[in-house]
């Protein structure tokens, strides 16, 4: 009668154990005997023949020889390695370039500075701020105490968008520029392209379609540098715009307790 535990495994006749099987092919060479004297025959007479080869059955080495996976997974490796690599230099070297031009702005105000400072953005406090890529330069000069340019907004839809990016921008722009002892007064244009109707335009398929409507005049920045006894005052007046766009942003941005004077036309 079958009992339970007493099952065993059949085994069959002549067959080696675990220990055996991996005993017996530690000693197996690539002829495939285990009589050491012949196998060494084996090897002299392939040897011979021009086609030996040494290798150890039960390594992970591959029998052909042949050290693709090492060279891929070395030049993957590699790959990743030098691309970080490239990535942390890229950004080190773009933090130093903007603080570059920050620096030589607020300590040397030239037509030069002031085009690589619209070219390259600038930084203030912990912000990074850059700047439409179509500008002039009408001056730039520490003699007379005066940085005026234009810039042409191609990125806002609206008289709003562009209004805010404006704002940001000019702010960046004279705040870095008045911190130059020598300049007192920035003044910073914005254009933007208008259809026939005067709605704004803006660039399309990631900026490479450029605005075709004409470039007008849409507001003006007027940043002044000013000293008393309690200290430096930096204020901003804002001109030019329109009766139409002044309406609109007067009632999207202030409320009746709001001066009037902040987006007055002059």
């Amino acid at each position: 009668m079958f009992k339970r535990g007493q099952a065993k495994a059949r085994v069959q006749k002549g067959s080696l154990t675990a220990a055996e099987a991996e005993e017996l092919f530690s000693r197996v060479d690539h002829t495939g005997h285990t009589d050491e004297e012949r196998a060494r025959r084996q090897r002299a007479h392939r040897r011979e023949k021009g086609f030996s080869l040494d290798f150890d059955p039960l390594s992970d080495e591959d029998p052909s020889g042949s050290n693709v996976n090492k060279a891929i997974t070395r030049a993957a490796v590699t790959f990743v390695l030098v691309f970080l690599i490239g990535v942390v230099a890229a950004q080190v070297i773009f933090g130093f370039v903007r603080r570059a031009v920050t620096a030589t702005l607020a300590e040397e105000a030239t037509v030069r500075t002031v085009v690589a400072a619209l070219n390259g953005g600038v930084e203030w406090g912990d912000g990074f701020t850059q700047f439409p890529a179509d500008f002039s330069v009408q001056e730039a000069d520490e003699n007379t105490g005066r940085i005026e340019v234009t810039v042409i907004d191609t990125t806002s839809g609206s008289a709003l968008e562009c209004f805010s990016s404006s704002q940001v921008q000019s702010t960046a722009f004279a705040v870095n520029a008045l911190l130059n002892p020598n300049i007192d007064t920035v003044v910073y244009h914005v254009s933007v392209h208008a259809d026939e109707e005067g709605n704004i335009q803006q660039s399309g398929l990631f900026g490479f379609l450029e605005p075709k409507g004409d470039v007008t005049s849409f507001m003006t920045f007027v940043w002044t540098k000013t000293q008393s006894a309690s200290g430096v005052n930096f204020s901003c007046t804002i001109t030019g715009i329109d009766d139409a766009v002044q309406a609109e942003l007067r009632d999207q941005v202030t409320t009746s307790l709001t001066p009037v004077e902040i987006l007055s036309a002059e």
